[in-house]
């Protein structure tokens, strides 16, 4: 059993978390002493992660949600509660992007992307915000943004729109709800071989020539390392924070022109 500040006995909420790196995270949340709802719209997806958890010892749960197309937020997270107490933790790992240049994106395109990667956070973290200022009780929420966020994204601009919607609703909700002892904070993957987008000798070659100073994929792992940190007390002085996961990318890529991003980036989110 791992151990981090402030995870010990407390429980947690997975958004997406039947997968790559929503089962990471909710993995590695339970070898650090959490109980953990795991919600993903696949069901079999979400029981399979549960039962691991159980494995190591935590109490778990599989929810089956659609978090994008319902709205029954309140609903979701009282089942949690029902069976994991003392809910205080929340990260969120849903998305998609749709890949086309802009002029050809189509109005369904820039709905969905914007939909499945910011519309939902809103409302689902002010839910959860407002469960735990209900209780009184501080609360933890990591959302999943992207590099994408950070920078241009050619080829797929609502995805890059979304994820640094991500990134500025994290900074006001931060402001807005700590006063209430609620920390909000974000990851911003870079490339990461999910099952999704699995790593394979073609890849490594093009990560070398795509100026990741790491020269290599990251895993679904060390992106669930940052977000635990995040989670836990040993960032309890952080709040309304992006954290790029990205083997040192957006750095190197700084002061560089707008760069063919697109086939590091292409179907690596964590899709519902």
């Amino acid at each position: 059993m791992q151990s981090m500040a402030g995870l010990q006995g407390k429980g947690a909420i997975v958004i997406g978390g039947g997968l790559g790196m929503g089962e990471a995270t909710a993995l590695l949340l339970a070898r650090c002493g959490c109980d953990v709802a795991v919600v993903d719209i696949d069901l079999r997806r979400a029981e399979d992660v549960a039962m691991k958890i159980e494995a190591l010892g935590r109490r778990s749960t599989a929810l089956q949600y659609d978090v994008v197309a319902s709205l029954e937020h309140d609903k979701l997270l009282a089942t949690a509660e029902e069976a994991i107490p003392n809910l205080q933790l929340m990260a969120t790992i849903v998305g998609k992007a749709s890949f086309s240049p802009i002029l050809r994106m189509t109005h369904t395109m820039w709905e969905e992307d914007i939909n499945t990667n910011a519309r939902y956070f809103y409302f689902i973290a002010s839910a959860f915000a407002q469960r735990m200022i209900d209780r009184n009780s501080d609360g933890s929420i990591v959302a999943w943004a992207s590099v994408d966020g950070l920078h241009a994204s050619p080829q797929h601009a609502p995805y890059g729109a979304a994820k640094a919607a991500i990134i500025s609703l994290t900074k006001s909700m931060a402001a807005e709800w700590a006063q209430h002892r609620i920390r909000v904070n974000a990851v911003a993957p870079g490339s990461i071989a999910t099952p999704r987008i699995p790593d394979s000798p073609e890849r490594r070659e093009r990560m070398k020539a795509s100026n990741i100073p790491l020269g290599r994929n990251g895993t679904p792992e060390e992106v669930a390392n940052v977000a635990a940190f995040l989670l836990s007390d040993l960032s309890s002085y952080i709040t309304g924070h992006t954290i790029a996961v990205d083997g040192g990318w957006t750095v190197a890529n700084l002061l560089t022109p707008v760069r063919r991003f697109t086939e590091l980036s292409h179907g690596e989110s964590n899709a519902r």
